[in-house]
């Protein structure tokens, strides 16, 4: 995959490689239970450690749904093949609306995803949108800074595998890229708690249950 342009080119919709990829996606989503309790607990380790009811619970349902989506992008078919849609520019134009309106209510839902990884099963999806309608674009400005800098220094390192060097710098750049997309997970998580929290307080909100202080 990593060899040069062409092994990339013939291995990029390689079965064992979208596996590969779907397993990394899971990974991604794992560490947003804890750093999210780390995060509202007040950076106490100890709450963001335990596994506890109702939170595992609640947030197994999040993370099933996150990586139900992410198994469907990589390997289910596209809303214009559900549509039997062949012209080319309206497949398109399908593909991208569906894939807006899916980031959109995924800005929206923030609150929901962070609030049950508490365990507060009193906020829901429409408690969400309330809570959030308010603070759309700032979340968007930190969903983006959260994810773009090492996202980009991601790709730039499998780029500069496939592109440059032999066998040996490959392997040194994948480490060091499975060390960069660890942190990845923690920004991407940090930017959607930090956009939940701060229009949680904005709506007078709180995103914690019943007994727990913010």
């Amino acid at each position: 995959m990593y060899s040069s342009p062409a092994g990339a080119a013939a291995f990029a919709d390689d079965p064992l490689r979208m596996q590969l990829g779907f397993a990394k996606v899971v990974a991604l989503l794992l560490p947003g239970y804890w750093l999210t309790r780390f995060v509202l607990f007040g950076n106490d380790a100890a709450a963001a450690r335990r596994v506890e009811w109702p939170a595992a619970g609640l947030w197994s349902v999040i993370f099933l749904l996150g990586a139900g989506q992410a198994y469907w992008g990589l390997f289910g078919s596209s809303w214009s093949q559900l549509l039997s849609v062949t012209d080319e520019a309206t497949a398109g134009a399908i593909n991208a609306s569906v894939s807006l309106i899916g980031s959109v209510l995924g800005i929206y839902l923030m609150a929901w995803g962070v609030a049950w990884a508490v365990g507060n099963a009193s906020i829901g999806p429409l408690q969400s949108i309330r809570i959030m309608q308010g603070s759309f674009w700032r979340a968007v400005v930190l969903v983006i800074a959260s994810a773009l800098p090492l996202m980009a220094l991601h790709y730039a390192l499998g780029y500069a595998a496939i592109h440059f060097g032999a066998s040996a710098f490959d392997w040194a750049l994948m480490i060091l890229d499975s060390i960069v997309t660890g942190f990845l997970a923690l920004t991407v998580t940090a930017g959607s708690v930090a956009a939940a929290r701060y229009a949680a307080e904005k709506s007078e909100a709180s995103l914690l249950p019943n007994g727990h202080n913010g």
